[in-house]
């Protein structure tokens, strides 16, 4: 099959009309994942067993399983439900950013609980001692020490998230692999329309992965300065 740059070039503008919606369900998928991961490691440090086993088991459940497939039970299977399915009918659009939410919301957990997790146990003594209230304690204590920390890794998963949203295609998503497929298919070529779709992402991507190593780099260095003043001051106390 040889290279038709007149297709190529056609289909560059029909292509990129897709790059809206791709952007806006990546962002509105990862503000679902980041609200919904934080519920999951809240609802993992409720001291009850049977809750706490439920959650667990939900979690790795939903990571065990394919994205694509969930996307299909939410968008097919749900609204065929009795009683369910008649409150639960959502668009293309709405059951993307819930699956694939979703399902990244279990990975970010994680990342929240690594990061609450290296907070020192000191910090929780210091806010009890000062008689904080649970919000309080949260708020201005632990949340400020564990999230600076979680974002590099926050970032990597947003651009992980970013590469699989063109799964939402097949459920009638139009972003750029819809689009691409569309082209394709009037045309009987896919090589130069799936072509843009490739470039297209790895325009985005590549800066985007350079940012956050970038920013990765930023927190080391800020988080090794700390570190080296708190030995300091250490040494200074015990000297």
């Amino acid at each position: 099959m040889n290279w038709r740059w007149d297709l190529f070039f056609e289909a560059i503008p029909i292509v990129s009309k897709g790059l809206y919606m791709l952007i806006g369900l990546t962002f509105s998928c990862f503000a679902f994942a980041l609200i919904f991961g934080f519920v999951w490691t809240l609802l993992k440090r409720i001291p009850i067993k049977p809750i706490n086993w439920i959650v667990t088991w939900t979690m790795e459940f939903i990571r065990s399983t394919p994205p694509l497939i969930q996307l299909f039970f939410i968008f097919y299977a749900l609204p065929t439900l009795p009683y369910i399915g008649e409150t639960l009918t959502f668009s293309p659009f709405i059951c993307g950013t819930i699956g694939l939410g979703l399902h990244f919301s279990t990975y970010i957990s994680e990342v929240y609980r690594s990061g609450i997790e290296s907070v020192d146990n000191g910090q929780w003594e210091a806010a009890k001692a000062l008689n904080f209230s649970t919000a309080q304690k949260w708020t201005k204590v632990i949340l400020p020490q564990a999230l600076p920390p979680t974002i590099p890794m926050l970032g990597n998963y947003f651009i992980i998230l970013f590469k699989e949203v063109p799964l939402a295609a097949t459920i009638g998503v139009v972003e750029i692999l819809h689009l691409a497929n569309t082209f394709g298919s009037q045309h009987f070529r896919y090589l130069e329309s799936l072509t843009i779709v490739a470039l297209l992402f790895l325009i985005i991507s590549y800066p985007s992965a350079i940012l956050i190593r970038k920013l990765e780099e930023k927190m080391n260095r800020r988080f090794d300065k700390k570190e080296v003043i708190q030995e300091s001051k250490g040494a200074v106390m015990n000297g």
